[in-house]
């Protein structure tokens, strides 16, 4: 699937190697997928099948790697998933366990594998994680590398909290003792570091803020109204319950009452194991069904573009508390302001921006308000377009996301 850690990752990678240096970007569990140039490796540690049947069968674990390697080969793994893999955490809590047993558990021959790879091939300065729950591999990691070890914090606390009982709390606890042996953490809001210190049981003089940014390639930036189309409202995220598009359909409801020729336009990868959640989603929308489109998931940057030009305003509001929020910066990138609930980083976000209107969370009545003040309020609407338009390219760059890595990387690889 197109998963924002993924993207955002894929773009500093890309901004870092421009700058000069010289960045390994190596998927772990699956390929990854972007909408822009992939920069990624293509050989990838922690294959998720071989993952799952490490945890499965004691004998697997005993073949040797030139029998069962080539399950990690990117196009088997891509074949794999297109069956319809689950990555729901309900579902994975004992394999979360085994990954976070490191060296102790049953990805021990894995972890072994990245690690000479890492210490032998790469020789790096500085090692990122892409989430703390690789942590099960930070001891040998740096055992065998002598190098400092960073991690982006990106939304782990939600996985972490869908697990089942008594896995989560086994995890939990789990976590917080590797993480300990973690150089320092990575965090793209003060909402989050602040979160993630009392989560993870971690000072905050230990994380670091990391501006998001983003490629603006392609994005014009030009706030544009289509005369010609009625107004819509965008939604542009993943197709799961986490990210508020049956809230928004309530309140799109509410605002279709008042205003019958007002559209929704839903865009964003559907995960196999939420079609449940989308037939809701389509039932909540019967009543204004002939309003809502869903458009499935762009395959390009050009096509993600073309959706924000179809919309005057977006509107994600997830049920929980945003680490990150890109498709925020997206927008904005592309002048179409934004209305979110009033939590996690989108406080943060429309502060720096002043791209957007915030309101309660969960409060459908109140988010069919905002909508309806961007709708009835054209001047308001295109003025915050173009402030988060300005803002977005001032701040949230590739370059100014670049400059602060830079300076904290080579802090930590001259320690």
């Amino acid at each position: 699937m197109f998963c924002g850690s993924c993207m955002h990752d894929n773009t500093w990678a890309r901004a870092l190697n421009s700058a000069g240096m010289h960045v390994t970007l190596i998927p772990t569990y699956t390929p990854i997928r972007v909408d822009e140039e992939d920069i990624s490796t293509a050989r990838v540690f922690f294959g998720g099948i071989n993952i799952y049947l490490d945890y499965r069968y004691r004998f697997w674990r005993k073949l040797p790697r030139w029998l069962t390697g080539w399950l990690d080969s990117p196009w088997v793994i891509r074949l794999a998933t297109r069956f319809g893999v689950s990555n729901d955490a309900r579902d994975l809590g004992g394999l979360t366990l085994a990954m976070l047993e490191g060296e102790l558990g049953p990805q021990k021959t894995l972890i072994d594998e990245l690690s000479q790879f890492l210490a032998n091939d790469l020789k790096p300065d500085v090692i990122c994680f892409s989430n703390a729950l690789l942590s099960g591999a930070v001891r040998t990691i740096k055992r065998e590398t002598g190098r400092p070890v960073l991690c982006v914090l990106q939304g782990d606390d939600i996985f972490l909290d869908n697990l089942i009982e008594p896995y989560r709390g086994k995890a939990i606890d789990m976590l917080r003792e590797r993480v300990r042996e973690i150089d320092g953490f990575l965090v793209h809001s003060a909402y989050y570091r602040d979160f993630m210190s009392d989560y993870l049981q971690i000072p905050a003089d230990r994380f670091h803020l990391q501006p998001l940014g983003i490629d603006l390639e392609g994005h014009d930036g030009q706030p544009t109204r289509d005369t010609t189309r009625p107004f819509t409202v965008g939604y542009f995220a993943r197709i799961c319950p986490e990210k508020g598009l049956l809230p928004l359909v309530e309140a799109f409801r509410l605002l279709h009452e008042r205003h019958p020729q007002v559209q929704l336009l839903a865009g964003g990868y559907l995960p196999p194991e939420h079609l449940p959640y989308y037939r809701e989603v389509q039932r909540a929308a019967e009543p204004i069904q002939e309003a809502f489109r869903y458009v499935g998931s762009p395959e390009t940057k050009s096509e993600k573009v073309h959706f924000f030009k179809s919309i005057d305003v977006l509107s994600v509001p997830t049920v929980y508390r945003e680490p990150k929020g890109l498709y925020v910066l997206e927008s904005l990138a592309n002048g179409v302001p934004v209305v979110q609930p009033a939590h996690g980083s989108f406080p943060e976000l429309i502060e720096q921006t002043g791209g957007g209107l915030l309101v309660t969370p969960g409060d459908a009545a109140e988010l069919a308000a905002g909508l309806e003040r961007l709708l009835q309020d054209p001047e308001l609407r295109m003025n915050l377009g173009t402030q988060g338009q300005q803002s977005v390219r001032e701040k949230f760059n590739s370059a100014e996301m670049t400059r602060r890595s830079v300076e904290l990387l080579q802090q930590f690889a001259s320690d």
